[in-house]
């Protein structure tokens, strides 16, 4: 059995890892009957006109805990994700493939810049719109990590951040917290600014820009 505790806040927390697993398996049912039930709304949705340029690559930025009613509302847009060599990332392109996204495999933390740089190429040769978890694939919760920042700056990407309210919901013990939102519950989608990071920065730039999107993401809620 699994324990769970719900907040003040109309998040339940689950405390068992079993119940995540159980959950994972079934995940492609899960999406499609559970997401259509959603009461979605969006706030400031980016438009091509809003960054000046169409066919300039774009590189959304979301939290890991986030990412299950973006999911569904952005099936079948033709969106790029990076996604984990892990277990966990097979998993993701599992489910995710049959909603319509592309992926390049690997992580910013665990290749390194071998997967920023398949990525460069990808989004110069297609243009593409490309989604980044920021904080994972492991965490700190809640802490970019500098890939979307060094990638935005090589081939001169728009950043988006993005943010998701869900009003009540399941909140997962894992590392990021990771939250399902209840049936037929309300979901905010929110998005920032889009803006534009330096061709060429340094290293401490990087970081300091890094740490200014956790800033910009955060004031989004």
């Amino acid at each position: 059995m699994c324990s769970a505790l719900r907040s003040r806040s109309g998040i339940v927390v689950l405390a068992s890892r079993a119940s995540w697993a159980r959950v994972a398996s079934s995940m492609p049912s899960i999406i499609r009957a559970w997401s259509a039930s959603l009461s979605c709304s969006m706030e400031n949705c980016p438009m091509p006109s809003r960054t000046g340029h169409e066919n300039r690559p774009v590189l959304y930025a979301v939290y890991h805990a986030e990412v299950f009613p973006l999911a569904y509302l952005y099936r079948n847009q033709g969106l790029t994700i990076l996604v984990s060599s892990s277990r966990d990332g097979e998993l993701a392109v599992g489910v995710l493939k049959k909603m319509g996204f592309c992926f390049i495999r690997g992580s910013s933390s665990r290749d390194g810049m071998r997967s920023l740089i398949r990525a460069a190429r990808w989004m110069k040769d297609s243009r593409a719109e490309m989604v980044f978890t920021v904080d994972g694939p492991r965490g700190p919760r809640q802490q970019s990590k500098p890939g979307i920042i060094y990638l935005a700056s090589r081939i001169r990407a728009y950043i988006v951040p993005v943010r998701v309210k869900m009003r009540t919901g399941i909140r997962f013990n894992s590392w990021d917290r990771f939250t399902l939102p209840w049936f037929w519950s309300g979901c905010e989608v929110i998005f920032g600014e889009p803006y534009r990071i330096p061709a060429g920065i340094r290293t401490d730039e990087i970081l300091k820009k890094t740490g200014e999107l956790d800033e910009k993401l955060k004031a989004l809620v």
